[in-house]
C-alpha cells in the first residue's frame, strides 16, 4: 500500500506541476455550468435539483476523461521512463493502481469544485440533498470507469492522440448502447433479452438510475467490475509490452 501511495503522490503532483491540470479544471467547470444553465435550463425548469447538471456528465466524460488518461502510460512509453519505473521495487499492479488512483483523485477534485452548484440550488429552493449526493457518487463512479478504459488504452500505444481517440470511441460506445435510438433499433428485431443485455452495458442505464437517488447494488457492482476488468487488462497490456 505504501508503494502504491508513493506512485499516487508522484502522479497527482505531476498533474499540478504543469498548467494542463488548471486548464482542464477550468474547461470542465465552464462546460458543466454551460450545459446545466443554457442547455439543461436549470433556472427555467423551476425545480430545486441538479438533474440538468448531471444529465450531461456521461457525454462530457467521454470527451474530457480521455484527455486525462491518454498520458498515463503513453508518455511513460514515449519518454522511455516505463523501463525505469519497472526497475523500482514496486509491482506492476501497484504502479497501475497508483497511477489510476491519482487520475481518479484529480477528476474528483475537478468534480468537487462544482460545489457552488449545490449551494445554488439550496439557496434557491429545498432540494433533496440525498439525491444530489447520490448523483455525485454516480458521477465519480462513471468517471472512474472512463479512466480505467483510458488507462488501459494508453498502455497499448505511445501516441497520446491515438490513445485519446480510441478511448473516446470506446466510452462513446458504452454510452450509445443505452441510447433509446440504439435500443429501438435492436428492439425491432431482437428478443427482449438481447436488448436488455445491450442496455445493461450502458453507462447511461446505470448512471441514470443513480441520478434518481436510487443506490442499487447492481449499479455499484457494474462500475466496480468494469473498473477492475479494464485495470486488469491494463496490467496485461504492460506485461505484454515488457515481454515483447
Amino acid at each position: 500500500m505504501s508503494r502504491t501511495m508513493t506512485i499516487f503522490k508522484r502522479e497527482l503532483g505531476a498533474y499540478f506541476a504543469t498548467p494542463v491540470a488548471y486548464v482542464f479544471i477550468v474547461i470542465f467547470l465552464l462546460l458543466t455550468g454551460a450545459f446545466a444553465f443554457y442547455v439543461g435550463g436549470l433556472y427555467e425548469r423551476g425545480q430545486a435539483d441538479l438533474e440538468p447538471f448531471f444529465r450531461f456528465h456521461p457525454w462530457l466524460y467521454m470527451l474530457l476523461i480521455p484527455a486525462i488518461s491518454m498520458r498515463l502510460w503513453s508518455e511513460e512509453r514515449k519518454t522511455g521512463t516505463l523501463e525505469l519505473l519497472m526497475t523500482l521495487p514496486i509491482s506492476l499492479v501497484e504502479a497501475v493502481i497508483g497511477k489510476y488512483l491519482a487520475a481518479w483523485c484529480f477528476t474528483a477534485i475537478a468534480l468537487g469544485l462544482t460545489f457552488p452548484m449545490w449551494l445554488t440550488v439550496n439557496y434557491l429552493g429545498d432540494p433533496d440533498n440525498t439525491v444530489i449526493a447520490a448523483a455525485y457518487l454516480g458521477s465519480l463512479l462513471l468517471a472512474g470507469a472512463c479512466l480505467a478504459i483510458g488507462s488501459c488504452i494508453s498502455a497499448l500505444t505511445k501516441n497520446q492522440v491515438v490513445a485519446f481517440v480510441i478511448s473516446f470511441i470506446i466510452c462513446f460506445a458504452f454510452n450509445l448502447s443505452g441510447f433509446p435510438l440504439v435500443l429501438d433499433l435492436f428492439d425491432a428485431w431482437a428478443p427482449q433479452a438481447i436488448v436488455d443485455v445491450i442496455a445493461s452495458f450502458s453507462f447511461l442505464t446505470h448512471f441514470e438510475s443513480i441520478l434518481k437517488g436510487v443506490i442499487d447494488i447492481r449499479d455499484i457492482v457494474f462500475f466496480a467490475t468494469l473498473i477492475s476488468f479494464w485495470l486488469y487488462a491494463n496490467v496485461l497490456a504492460i506485461e505484454a509490452k515488457k515481454s515483447s
